[in-house]
């Protein structure tokens, strides 16, 4: 297997007495889906924002290749009374993107908001704000990109559209990271699942191993036996 786009080792953060992460490894390959899923408080949302170079680790070393890594946090940051282009063209700036017309008309296209193009953010659906959420992220068209809960609050035809979208993101070779507390999109969509608790790493594998270690046919029963077998004593 080729040289990971995104790598962890030991990763270590502190909020003064609170220890949010804890020793934690991970990799993550071009092409790839992983899914990161875990309770509330379990420390997803920590991972991927020092993977994507938002916060600075306490403890551990990173490598993240060549290129920028997109970053999707779960709170769209997009202007509501710029339209969808405008936002698009602000972002291309402060990001120093080359070229930012053809970036920004390529964006347009790729996730499907040709058509949206002129339309004021403040009165696009919760599915299309997405769109431009994850747009922003792939500006400048990086190796990875990391989505933290990026379907929340989506109806299920929105959510539908997203997966697609996702997945042909990693298709087309993007390594392609992302938190969920809906454990069946990690099941559906994702190649590889980490499991986090209390900042620790408890697994890392396919779902069908995550789902034949909590002994179930249902991957989300399944899921809560295997946290509750390692909580236990």
């Amino acid at each position: 297997m080729s040289e990971p786009v995104l790598r962890a080792e030991g990763l270590g953060k502190r909020y003064g007495a609170r220890e949010a992460l804890h020793d934690v490894s991970f990799a993550a390959h071009a092409g790839e889906l992983v899914a990161v899923i875990g309770a509330n408080g379990a420390g997803k949302t920590t991972l991927l924002s020092i993977l994507a170079g938002v916060q600075e680790p306490s403890s551990g070393s990173l490598f993240r290749g060549e290129g920028q890594i997109g970053w999707v946090p779960q709170q769209p940051a997009l202007y509501s009374k710029l339209t969808v282009a405008e936002n698009l063209r602000l972002f291309a700036r402060l990001e120093r993107v080359s070229d930012s017309e053809r970036v920004v008309a390529r964006m347009l296209e790729q996730t499907g908001l040709s058509e949206r193009a002129d339309e004021r953010v403040a009165h696009l659906s919760g599915g299309n704000r997405q769109r431009v959420n994850v747009a922003l992220g792939l500006l400048a068209d990086p190796p990875a990109i990391l989505l933290d809960e990026p379907s929340t609050a989506l109806d299920p035809g929105q959510r539908e559209r997203l997966w697609g979208f996702i997945s042909e993101l990693a298709a087309q070779g993007t390594s392609v990271v992302f938190s969920t507390h809906v454990v069946a999109e990690a099941q559906r969509h994702a190649q590889r699942v980490v499991v986090l608790e209390g900042g620790r790493v408890l697994f890392d594998g396919t779902p069908a191993a995550l789902a034949l270690e909590g002994g179930g046919d249902d991957f989300e029963q399944a899921f809560v036996a295997f946290l509750r077998g390692r909580s236990e004593p």
